[in-house]
Protein backbone atom coordinates (compact mmCIF):
# COMPACT_ATOMS: atom_id res chain seq x y z
CA UNK A 1 0.00 0.00 0.00
CA UNK A 2 1.46 3.25 -1.01
CA UNK A 3 1.75 5.40 2.19
CA UNK A 4 2.78 9.61 2.21
CA UNK A 5 3.83 11.64 4.82
CA UNK A 6 3.45 15.16 3.90
CA UNK A 7 3.97 18.44 5.74
CA UNK A 8 3.39 22.03 4.38
CA UNK A 9 2.61 25.39 6.10
CA UNK A 10 -0.45 26.54 5.59
CA UNK A 11 -1.19 30.06 5.22
CA UNK A 12 -4.92 29.77 6.27
CA UNK A 13 -3.44 28.88 9.69
CA UNK A 14 0.01 30.40 9.32
CA UNK A 15 1.27 26.99 10.99
CA UNK A 16 2.74 23.72 9.65
CA UNK A 17 0.07 21.23 8.53
CA UNK A 18 0.79 17.44 9.25
CA UNK A 19 -0.72 14.80 6.29
CA UNK A 20 -0.89 10.80 5.83
CA UNK A 21 -1.99 9.87 2.45
CA UNK A 22 -2.93 6.59 1.98
CA UNK A 23 -3.38 4.88 -1.53
CA UNK A 24 -2.96 5.66 -5.40
CA UNK A 25 -6.27 6.31 -6.82
CA UNK A 26 -9.96 5.94 -6.80
CA UNK A 27 -12.75 7.90 -4.75
CA UNK A 28 -10.84 10.14 -3.01
CA UNK A 29 -11.83 10.64 0.86
CA UNK A 30 -10.80 13.81 3.35
CA UNK A 31 -10.31 12.05 6.99
CA UNK A 32 -11.15 14.34 9.74
CA UNK A 33 -10.01 12.99 13.21
CA UNK A 34 -11.49 12.60 16.37
CA UNK A 35 -11.69 15.46 18.89
CA UNK A 36 -8.16 17.15 19.27
CA UNK A 37 -7.47 13.98 17.20
CA UNK A 38 -3.90 13.78 14.90
CA UNK A 39 -3.67 12.75 11.50
CA UNK A 40 -2.09 9.36 11.83
CA UNK A 41 -4.92 8.25 14.11
CA UNK A 42 -6.86 6.68 11.43
CA UNK A 43 -3.96 4.68 10.99
CA UNK A 44 -3.25 3.75 14.61
CA UNK A 45 -7.02 2.92 15.41
CA UNK A 46 -6.80 0.29 12.58
CA UNK A 47 -9.01 2.36 10.39
CA UNK A 48 -6.91 2.21 7.62
CA UNK A 49 -6.25 -1.83 7.74
CA UNK A 50 -9.85 -1.86 7.66
CA UNK A 51 -10.23 -0.75 4.47
CA UNK A 52 -6.72 -1.83 3.40
CA UNK A 53 -8.35 -3.96 -0.14
CA UNK A 54 -9.91 -1.37 -1.39
CA UNK A 55 -6.86 1.11 -0.93
CA UNK A 56 -4.73 -1.54 -2.43
CA UNK A 57 -6.74 -2.01 -5.06
CA UNK A 58 -7.01 1.32 -6.49
CA UNK A 59 -10.68 1.93 -5.45
CA UNK A 60 -10.16 4.59 -2.40
CA UNK A 61 -7.52 6.75 -1.71
CA UNK A 62 -7.20 8.77 2.06
CA UNK A 63 -6.42 12.28 2.85
CA UNK A 64 -6.01 11.74 6.89
CA UNK A 65 -5.56 15.25 8.35
CA UNK A 66 -4.35 16.85 11.12
CA UNK A 67 -7.13 18.92 13.31
CA UNK A 68 -6.68 21.80 15.23
CA UNK A 69 -9.57 21.38 17.49
CA UNK A 70 -7.63 22.28 20.18
CA UNK A 71 -7.42 25.72 18.94
CA UNK A 72 -10.65 26.19 17.72
CA UNK A 73 -13.73 24.49 19.65
CA UNK A 74 -11.64 22.82 22.74
CA UNK A 75 -9.72 25.79 23.31
CA UNK A 76 -11.99 26.61 26.91
CA UNK A 77 -8.76 29.54 27.26
CA UNK A 78 -10.22 31.67 25.03
CA UNK A 79 -13.82 33.01 24.37
CA UNK A 80 -16.18 31.87 21.76
CA UNK A 81 -15.66 34.33 19.52
CA UNK A 82 -12.01 33.59 19.05
CA UNK A 83 -12.55 29.68 18.96
CA UNK A 84 -15.04 30.18 15.71
CA UNK A 85 -12.82 32.20 13.93
CA UNK A 86 -9.90 29.03 14.14
CA UNK A 87 -12.82 26.89 12.83
CA UNK A 88 -13.72 29.72 9.81
CA UNK A 89 -9.56 29.38 9.31
CA UNK A 90 -9.61 25.68 9.33
CA UNK A 91 -12.28 25.66 7.04
CA UNK A 92 -10.68 27.26 4.85
CA UNK A 93 -7.58 25.55 5.17
CA UNK A 94 -9.45 22.35 3.75
CA UNK A 95 -11.39 24.19 0.83
CA UNK A 96 -8.69 26.61 -0.37
CA UNK A 97 -5.12 24.26 0.71
CA UNK A 98 -6.27 20.29 1.24
CA UNK A 99 -8.86 19.96 -1.59
CA UNK A 100 -6.40 21.37 -4.06
CA UNK A 101 -3.35 19.17 -2.99
CA UNK A 102 -6.25 16.41 -3.31
CA UNK A 103 -7.25 17.09 -7.14
CA UNK A 104 -3.54 17.38 -8.09
CA UNK A 105 -2.83 13.70 -6.84
CA UNK A 106 -6.22 12.52 -7.38
CA UNK A 107 -9.22 13.65 -10.38
CA UNK A 108 -11.82 10.97 -9.96
CA UNK A 109 -15.20 12.42 -9.75
CA UNK A 110 -15.66 11.32 -6.22
CA UNK A 111 -14.55 13.61 -2.93
CA UNK A 112 -15.89 12.49 0.27
CA UNK A 113 -15.45 13.69 4.03
CA UNK A 114 -15.26 11.27 6.55
CA UNK A 115 -15.12 10.50 10.32
CA UNK A 116 -15.87 9.72 13.61
CA UNK A 117 -17.37 11.35 16.48
CA UNK A 118 -16.75 14.85 16.21
CA UNK A 119 -14.47 13.66 13.15
CA UNK A 120 -17.94 13.23 11.62
CA UNK A 121 -19.23 16.64 12.56
CA UNK A 122 -16.33 18.03 10.74
CA UNK A 123 -17.25 15.96 7.72
CA UNK A 124 -20.64 16.71 7.79
CA UNK A 125 -20.24 20.57 8.49
CA UNK A 126 -17.81 20.72 5.40
CA UNK A 127 -19.81 18.84 3.09
CA UNK A 128 -23.10 20.78 3.89
CA UNK A 129 -20.93 24.00 3.76
CA UNK A 130 -19.73 23.41 0.10
CA UNK A 131 -21.60 21.11 -1.93
CA UNK A 132 -19.90 22.09 -4.49
CA UNK A 133 -17.02 20.89 -3.59
CA UNK A 134 -17.93 17.42 -1.83
CA UNK A 135 -19.78 14.87 -3.31
CA UNK A 136 -20.91 13.45 -0.19
CA UNK A 137 -20.00 12.14 3.36
CA UNK A 138 -19.49 9.45 5.27
CA UNK A 139 -20.37 10.16 8.97
CA UNK A 140 -19.71 7.53 12.10
CA UNK A 141 -21.24 8.29 14.77
CA UNK A 142 -21.01 12.19 14.28
CA UNK A 143 -21.88 14.48 17.38
CA UNK A 144 -23.73 17.64 15.62
CA UNK A 145 -25.44 19.20 19.17
CA UNK A 146 -21.87 21.65 19.64
CA UNK A 147 -24.56 23.91 21.82
CA UNK A 148 -25.52 20.79 24.01
CA UNK A 149 -21.70 19.81 24.03
CA UNK A 150 -21.03 23.12 25.74
CA UNK A 151 -18.48 24.68 23.27
CA UNK A 152 -20.06 27.91 23.23
CA UNK A 153 -22.67 28.59 26.28
CA UNK A 154 -24.42 31.46 25.57
CA UNK A 155 -22.59 32.80 22.50
CA UNK A 156 -23.48 33.46 19.46
CA UNK A 157 -22.82 34.82 16.26
CA UNK A 158 -23.55 34.28 11.90
CA UNK A 159 -20.57 32.93 12.02
CA UNK A 160 -21.47 30.16 14.60
CA UNK A 161 -24.44 29.52 12.96
CA UNK A 162 -23.29 28.95 9.83
CA UNK A 163 -20.86 25.90 11.25
CA UNK A 164 -23.51 24.08 13.04
CA UNK A 165 -25.74 21.92 10.77
CA UNK A 166 -28.86 21.45 13.22
CA UNK A 167 -28.97 25.56 13.11
CA UNK A 168 -28.16 26.61 9.66
CA UNK A 169 -29.75 23.50 7.59
CA UNK A 170 -34.02 23.90 8.80
CA UNK A 171 -33.76 27.40 7.57
CA UNK A 172 -31.69 26.99 4.42
CA UNK A 173 -33.77 28.11 1.13
CA UNK A 174 -31.40 28.81 -1.63
CA UNK A 175 -32.50 26.58 -4.15
CA UNK A 176 -28.86 26.26 -5.86
CA UNK A 177 -27.45 24.80 -2.79
CA UNK A 178 -30.11 22.54 -1.89
CA UNK A 179 -30.22 21.30 -5.44
CA UNK A 180 -26.93 20.63 -5.15
CA UNK A 181 -27.09 18.75 -2.14
CA UNK A 182 -29.94 16.29 -3.28
CA UNK A 183 -27.32 15.10 -6.06
CA UNK A 184 -24.94 14.35 -3.18
CA UNK A 185 -24.58 10.96 -1.25
CA UNK A 186 -24.48 10.97 2.10
CA UNK A 187 -24.17 8.59 4.74
CA UNK A 188 -25.45 9.12 8.76
CA UNK A 189 -24.41 5.83 10.57
CA UNK A 190 -24.75 5.19 14.19
CA UNK A 191 -25.27 2.89 16.96
CA UNK A 192 -28.32 1.42 19.17
CA UNK A 193 -25.88 2.13 22.17
CA UNK A 194 -24.34 5.41 20.40
CA UNK A 195 -24.65 8.59 22.73
CA UNK A 196 -24.57 10.46 19.47
CA UNK A 197 -27.98 8.67 17.90
CA UNK A 198 -30.28 11.44 18.94
CA UNK A 199 -28.35 13.84 16.50
CA UNK A 200 -27.88 11.87 13.94
CA UNK A 201 -32.11 11.27 13.68
CA UNK A 202 -32.24 15.09 14.19
CA UNK A 203 -29.89 15.81 11.36
CA UNK A 204 -31.20 13.04 9.01
CA UNK A 205 -34.87 14.68 9.64
CA UNK A 206 -33.78 17.99 8.52
CA UNK A 207 -32.31 16.37 5.43
CA UNK A 208 -35.04 14.87 4.39
CA UNK A 209 -37.64 17.36 4.72
CA UNK A 210 -35.15 19.77 2.61
CA UNK A 211 -35.22 16.77 -0.20
CA UNK A 212 -32.22 16.05 0.40
CA UNK A 213 -31.42 11.91 0.45
CA UNK A 214 -29.97 10.51 2.93
CA UNK A 215 -28.92 6.93 4.32
CA UNK A 216 -29.32 6.87 8.20
CA UNK A 217 -28.06 3.57 9.69
CA UNK A 218 -28.48 2.82 13.35
CA UNK A 219 -26.61 -0.16 13.91
CA UNK A 220 -27.81 -3.11 16.33
CA UNK A 221 -25.92 -6.20 17.83
CA UNK A 222 -24.79 -3.44 20.77
CA UNK A 223 -23.00 -1.29 18.55
CA UNK A 224 -21.69 1.80 20.88
CA UNK A 225 -19.42 4.59 20.06
CA UNK A 226 -16.14 2.98 19.43
CA UNK A 227 -13.26 2.28 17.04
CA UNK A 228 -13.85 -1.92 16.98
CA UNK A 229 -17.57 -0.32 15.53
CA UNK A 230 -16.36 1.89 13.26
CA UNK A 231 -13.83 -0.76 11.58
CA UNK A 232 -17.00 -2.72 10.92
CA UNK A 233 -18.77 0.63 9.23
CA UNK A 234 -15.77 1.69 7.49
CA UNK A 235 -15.69 -1.37 5.50
CA UNK A 236 -19.07 -0.92 4.80
CA UNK A 237 -19.51 2.84 3.97
CA UNK A 238 -16.18 3.38 2.29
Amino acid sequence: MRREYCKSYSVELRREMEMLVFGHGGAAAIVFPTSQGRFYEFEDRGMVGAVADRIESGALQLFCLDSVDGESWYNWRVPPRRRIVRQMQYDRYVVDEVVPFVRVQNQAPELVATGCSFGGYHAVNCSLRHPDVFTGFVSMSGAFDLRKLGFLGQYNDQDCYFHLPLEFLPNLEDEGILEQMRQRTYVLATGVHDQCWNDNERLAAMMRAKGIPVRLDVWGDDAGHDWPWWQRMAKVYL
